[in-house]
């Protein structure tokens, strides 16, 4: 348990709204540090759109300021609060967010087996602390493969934008990704994934109510 024992100690710590707090926050973990440059230098932020850090549920951040800016820093990536990149936030970010959500904490998709299983992988596949590619690298290669080859998806436009939402299976626990492009690109940029209970529950909303979801912006 020291993995969780650690991450929840840097996320204590990251709650405090002070740049050199955040930082320190982030170096207390060698493995997120050294990820975040390794993303960095292999331009895998770049799959991943925008996302904003106001969580839609609770209408408050789930992260403070300043460890958006600290993260977006090593990232090499220009964000202006509350906006930034999906990929980072929503891998990153929410390990360090103790924020509670009707879901629960962020970090749990990554740090349960739920969603890894989802997915037709091992239960420890998400672990961020994991040696070898990065929680970002692997979350974009099992995202990507999900949206490209689900039988269950759903599109949708909002806002001359193009959404498309991918699910592993539709009854019972599933993956689910989402991702967002613009009219004039044919690639969706990854906004989010996580694992939900009912998929074809959500595929109907999803196809009912056209909107940026999942905090996409």
């Amino acid at each position: 348990m020291s993995g969780i024992d650690d991450l929840t100690t840097a996320a204590t710590r990251a709650q405090s709204d002070s740049a050199t707090t955040a930082r320190a926050a982030v170096d207390s973990l060698p493995w997120l540090a050294a990820a975040l440059e390794d993303d960095r230098e292999h331009g895998r932020f770049d799959a991943w759109g925008r996302s904003t850090v106001i969580d839609e549920n609770i209408g408050a951040p789930v992260i403070s300021r300043a460890l958006f800016d600290e993260l977006h820093r090593r990232a090499g990536i220009a964000a202006q609060w509350p906006v930034g990149n999906a990929g980072l936030l929503h891998c990153y970010g929410y390990l360090l967010s103790l924020v509670e959500t009707p879901y629960g904490l962020k970090r749990e998709r990554w740090v349960t087996p739920a969603l890894a299983e989802a997915c037709a992988l091992a239960p420890d596949a998400f672990l961020p602390w994991l040696e070898g590619a990065t929680l970002l690298h692997r979350a974009g290669a099992a995202a990507s493969g999900i949206l490209h080859s689900a039988s269950l998806s759903g599109t949708a436009t909002v806002d001359g934008r193009h959404t498309r939402v991918g699910v592993t299976r539709e009854q019972g626990p599933a993956a689910l990704v989402y991702a967002v492009a613009a009219v004039s690109e044919t690639t969706p940029l990854l906004i989010t994934m996580f694992p939900v209970a009912d998929a074809g529950v959500v595929l109907t909303e999803f196809a009912s109510t056209p909107r940026l979801r999942w905090n996409a912006v």
